[in-house]
C-alpha cells in the first residue's frame, strides 16, 4: 500500500454528503471548501444568494460538487427550509458543519430581548433543529459527523461576551449531549473552537489595529487565525479518521487558550 493510498482511505470523503452552514463566507467557507475538495457533495446553506454562488461557482469550477441553499437560519421555518432545500441538492447528509453564526456584543446591562433570541436562535436553536433533523438519519445509517464552530467565549469572558458566550457554551453542551445519544450507532459529534480569526464576523475588532495586534501576541505562534487553519482539522473531523473521536473541543486557535 502507498501512503497516498493510506491517507486517501483514511481521510477521503468520497461519496459523502456535506452540509455547511454559513458557508459563504469566513471559517464556514474554508471548510465547505477543504470537504468538497476531500471528495464531499457540499450543500452551503447562508443568506445572501451573491456570496453563495461565488462560492459554488469557485467549488464546480475545481471540479467539485456543490450546491447552494438561501436561507435565514433565525427562525424555525428557515432552518426547516434549508433543511430540505439541502436534501433535495444530493441527498440525506453524512455531515452537518454548524458554522453560521451572529456576533453581536451590546454591553451585557444593554442587552436586550431582541438580540438575546436572535443570538440563541442562530447560534444555537438553528444547531439543534438541524441536529435533530439529520442526526437521526446518521444514526440509523451507521455514519455520521455533527461539527459545530465555537468560540473562545465558550469558555472564557472578553470583549463583552454577552449573549454570544452565553451561546456558544451552550453549543459544546449540546454537542456532547448529541454525541451521548448517537455516538453508539457511529455519529460522532465535535466542536471546532476558533481564537481570534479575520473573518467578516469580527469585523468589529479586526477594524482595530491595537486590538488585532494585542490578539495576535496572545497566541504562542505570534498569528491571528486565517480561516483556511480549520480546513485539515475539519477533513479530520468530517473522515473516517476521528471515527473514536466525540464530545470534544478542538481548539484551533494557535495556542490562545494556553498561552
Amino acid at each position: 500500500m502507498t501512503s497516498q493510498t493510506y491517507l486517501s482511505d483514511l481521510f477521503s470523503l468520497d461519496g459523502r454528503v456535506a452540509v455547511v452552514t454559513g458557508g459563504s463566507s469566513g471559517i464556514g467557507r474554508a471548510v465547505a471548501g477543504a470537504l468538497a475538495r476531500a471528495g464531499a457533495s457540499v450543500v452551503v446553506v447562508a443568506r445572501r444568494e451573491k456570496e453563495l454562488t461565488a462560492t459554488v461557482e469557485e467549488l464546480t469550477a475545481q471540479g467539485c460538487r456543490a450546491a447552494w441553499v438561501s436561507a435565514d437560519l433565525g427562525t424555525r421555518e428557515g432552518v426547516r427550509t434549508a433543511a430540505e432545500g439541502a436534501v433535495e441538492a444530493f441527498g440525506e447528509p453524512d455531515i452537518l458543519v454548524n458554522s453560521a453564526g451572529i456576533n453581536l456584543r451590546p454591553p451585557l446591562g444593554e442587552l436586550g430581548d431582541d438580540v438575546w433570541d436572535l443570538t440563541m436562535a442562530v447560534n444555537l436553536e438553528a444547531p439543534h433543529l438541524l441536529g435533530q433533523r439529520f442526526g437521526p438519519g446518521m444514526a440509523e445509517r451507521g455514519y455520521g459527523r455533527i461539527i459545530h464552530v465555537t468560540s473562545q467565549q465558550a469558555h472564557r469572558a472578553f470583549v463583552q461576551s454577552g449573549a454570544y458566550g452565553v451561546s456558544k457554551g451552550a453549543l459544546e453542551s449540546l454537542a456532547r449531549s448529541q454525541a451521548e445519544a448517537w455516538s453508539p450507532y457511529g455519529v460522532t459529534c465535535n466542536t471546532l473552537v476558533p481564537g481570534f480569526v479575520m473573518t467578516p464576523l469580527n469585523t468589529r475588532l479586526s477594524s482595530d489595529p491595537e486590538k488585532v495586534a494585542a490578539l495576535a501576541a496572545r497566541t504562542m505562534t505570534g498569528r491571528n487565525g486565517l480561516a483556511e487553519d480549520f480546513e485539515g482539522a475539519a477533513v479530520f473531523l468530517a473522515s473516517r479518521a476521528s471515527a473514536y473521536v466525540t464530545g470534544q473541543s478542538i481548539f484551533v486557535d494557535g495556542g490562545f487558550s494556553v498561552h
